[in-house]
């Protein structure tokens, strides 16, 4: 047994808490039932907004032409198969009928995303509303996540809400909410594993402390610390990095780097608990076990994934060993397996030539390609770059009866792809500042903001010379409104309410939650294919490479 010794108070006399009152909750409602309304409140805000209108324009938009017909095909075949050349035009005018073919298509993405997508389809038709209704459901429960996650870390229910009102209007968000593309569930997948680490985070002290004698300070068991090999957060948080490597393979940097902050927390909780050398400690007792939750049972998930081109391996082998990617398979192909195990040792065989056959595509083909949109990622935060999905030029007075209300001046619509300016360039300043208050101040809480943005940010500084879009950085947004909600926080201040602090605090921070607002409503237009004029237009483009 080892005794816990801590300072009772501070250089200025606060008392200072023991390692088990620190482990407590830190965020306790007083009531429940209000900070739940206002989280289901915000979200269902957010629906409303990703759900209106959502089979407007009605068309194939962006790289919809690829997923959303891939995902039917899933749900179909079991596999994505190739389709006819007029494809798209026979969908859209209703005719499904003899579009797929039987041979199997290359695909270059992981399928979680494309089920997703295709179980819409299969419950409200092969439609822009079918196809878009999966992400416009995963993005507004994004928001309910980030809502959570926030009051979590805060400890705050007021600044939880506030991280639900920023990504509930913010563009980026708001239009991959409202396309069939991969990049919101990729999002959604990677928050809920972070989130689901950080409620490990205070399980796990919450339990140390329980083995905790609060009248000595002592803690049970050995110099170790007690051994706590049953971790129903981290289990959760293994799946869904599996969901997340499942939809798109760059979350395996967020997966690693959290993977390692995980051992730092544990290390750290342990340490505030009198255990001596907790940091290698920690590594066998904690983070090795918790190689079968956040490596091991991530890799389960995501072969499962697959198991409908396993199912369908033959197929594949068949179709594409001499395609311009192979030879795909090898001899062992040649003799056909029979029984169980020797045919999906066999599927896994084919499934891993398959794999490095699409890295090689990834890393490779695209090398000398070029795309009117790429945007080099250093760009990334600051919005130098967004992506149009949709434009419609050129529209007179006859063709829209809206547009004769305007004058003389032709109209356009239009769908880009941008985050609100307000919101992403405030939150670029909280990443700098929770940089610094993480080395100054030591808190654990801006490492989730400061890590979490850079391993879904810096990594693909590697693939700058290929196309790269700047709607990938919707997996960094919810680490820049963490950020950013924290500094709204500091701004606050804790000064008691009605001092003049307090409300130049409160009042400063307010703006800036104000000017997200209007910000976002200064651009729905642009979001959502709204009619301008070409002068309205112009307004709303602040920047020539924004054209």
């Amino acid at each position: 047994m080892r005794t816990v010794t801590t300072l009772s108070r501070t250089a200025t006399g606060d008392v200072v808490p023991t390692a088990a009152e620190r482990a407590a909750p830190r965020a306790v409602d007083r009531d429940p039932v209000i900070a739940w309304i206002g989280t289901v409140a915000i979200t269902l805000l957010a629906a409303f907004l990703r759900l209106w209108n959502l089979d407007y324009p009605k068309k194939f938009l962006f790289d919809e032409t690829y997923y959303a017909k891939d995902a039917w095909s899933l749900v179909h075949h079991g596999y994505v198969t190739g389709y006819v050349d007029d494809a798209n035009d026979k969908i859209l005018a209703g005719n499904l009928h003899g579009l797929w073919t039987s041979d199997p298509s290359m695909v270059v993405h992981p399928e979680v995303g494309k089920w997703l997508i295709g179980l819409a389809e299969l419950a409200t038709g092969m439609t822009p509303f079918g196809w878009r209704l999966a992400p416009a459901i995963v993005g507004s429960l994004m928001v309910m996540v980030m809502i959570r996650l926030t009051r979590r870390v805060t400890g705050s229910t007021l600044l939880g809400l506030v991280a639900g009102i920023l990504m509930c209007f913010d563009g980026l968000q708001l239009v991959l909410s409202r396309l069939a593309l991969l990049d919101i569930f990729e999002a959604f997948f990677v928050l809920c594993a972070v989130s689901c680490l950080v409620a490990d985070r205070d399980w796990f002290r919450a339990k140390l402390a329980a083995s905790t004698d609060v009248s000595t300070g002592s803690t049970t068991g050995t110099g170790w610390g007690p051994r706590i090999l049953w971790r129903p957060w981290l289990l959760l948080t293994g799946i869904w990095w599996g969901l997340a490597i499942g939809t798109k393979w760059s979350a395996v940097f967020p997966m690693a780097a959290f993977g390692l902050l995980f051992w730092v927390w544990s290390a750290g909780a342990r340490r505030s608990f009198g255990i001596r050398r907790s940091l290698l400690k920690s590594a066998v007792i904690d983070a090795a076990p918790a190689v079968a939750y956040i490596v091991v049972l991530p890799v389960i998930v995501y072969i499962a994934t697959w198991t409908g081109w396993l199912l369908h391996a033959s197929v594949y082998e068949q179709h594409l060993s001499n395609t311009q990617y192979g030879p795909y398979w090898g001899s062992y192909i040649k003799h056909d397996a029979h029984g169980f195990f020797p045919e999906l040792w066999q599927s896994l065989r084919s499934l891993w030539h398959y794999h490095h056959d699409v890295y090689a595509f990834h890393t490779k083909f695209l090398n000398d390609s070029t795309h009117i949109y790429q945007s080099n990622p250093l760009g990334w935060p600051i919005l130098n770059r967004p992506v149009g999905v949709d434009a419609q030029l050129d529209i007179t007075h006859a063709k829209d009866a809206a547009c004769s209300a305007t004058g003389s001046e032709t109209c356009l619509r239009q769908v880009l792809l941008l985050g609100t300016p307000a919101l992403w360039w405030f939150a670029t300043i909280a990443l700098i500042w929770s940089a610094v208050c993480w080395v100054g101040k030591r808190d654990w809480r801006y490492g989730i903001v400061v890590v979490g943005s850079l391993v879904t940010w810096l990594p693909w500084l590697r693939y700058d010379d290929r196309p790269i879009f700047s709607y990938y950085a919707i997996v960094i947004e919810p680490f820049l409104i963490l950020g950013a909600v924290m500094l709204l926080g500091e701004m606050l201040g804790r000064a008691p309410a009605g001092s003049p602090r307090r409300t130049v605090g409160a009042v400063a921070a307010g703006a800036v939650v104000v000017a997200v607002i209007v910000n976002f409503a200064w651009f729905w237009p642009i979001y959502t294919d709204g009619l301008l004029t070409q002068s309205e237009w112009i307004k709303r483009i602040w920047f020539h490479r924004w054209i």
